[in-house]
């Protein structure tokens, strides 16, 4: 897991890894997530890294595996991570625009109360994850195995589960609006609706 270095600031936060203050106290927050982002894409293991609160936009994450990863809080535009590895890693309440996740090996991650907008998972392994009341709209997470997840109180839209794995998948009081899981194995899946406002 991720090493928790207060915040110098003493607000309460951790510490962006290699700095002494969180994203709220840092100097210039935007070059924080510069910094970060060259320090993943000079390596290819990656391991309790606090990025949490920080701005990424165009950059490539792919190919790399991180585990014990704090990126609460955190947005993602138009980055790529493709063929990624993450083990226990965390993305609650983080932002997610056009990214791509696909032929990736997620397994037991957070991305709980986040916003997941136009973003692919396609062939990917999503195994324990949480989307706890994340907000999913135009996504595609076809031929992926969901083994295990939760989307329990998610708010999905206009997205695509065609061809997955959904075994023991909870969708608990997830609200469906324009989602497809066309030759997905649903009877194995564990849906529940609360009743109606």
């Amino acid at each position: 897991m991720f090493t928790l270095i207060p915040c110098a600031a003493g607000c309460g936060r951790n510490a962006i890894t290699g700095s002494s203050v969180c994203s709220v106290h840092a100097a210039d927050p935007k070059k924080e997530g510069r910094r970060i982002a060259e320090y993943i894409t000079q390596r290819e293991v990656i391991k309790n890294l606090n990025a949490s609160g920080l701005y990424f936009e165009n950059d490539d994450f792919s190919h790399r595996h991180y585990y014990g990863c704090d990126f609460i809080g955190a947005s993602f535009f138009h980055c790529t991570f493709v063929d990624t590895f993450m083990r226990m890693s965390f993305f609650d309440s983080a932002q997610f625009q056009d990214c791509d996740f696909s032929k990736s090996d997620l397994q037991f991650l957070s991305f709980g109360g986040s916003s997941i907008l136009n973003c692919t998972f396609t062939g990917s392994e999503l195994v324990h994850v949480n989307f706890g009341g994340a907000g999913i709209s135009e996504c595609r997470f076809n031929n992926s195995n969901l083994y295990n997840s939760r989307f329990i109180n998610a708010d999905m839209n206009c997205s695509d589960f065609i061809d997955c794995n959904i075994k023991k998948t909870y969708f608990i009081q997830a609200r469906q609006e324009g989602i497809s899981f066309k030759s997905s194995n649903t009877a194995e899946a564990i849906f529940e609706y609360g009743e109606e406002d």
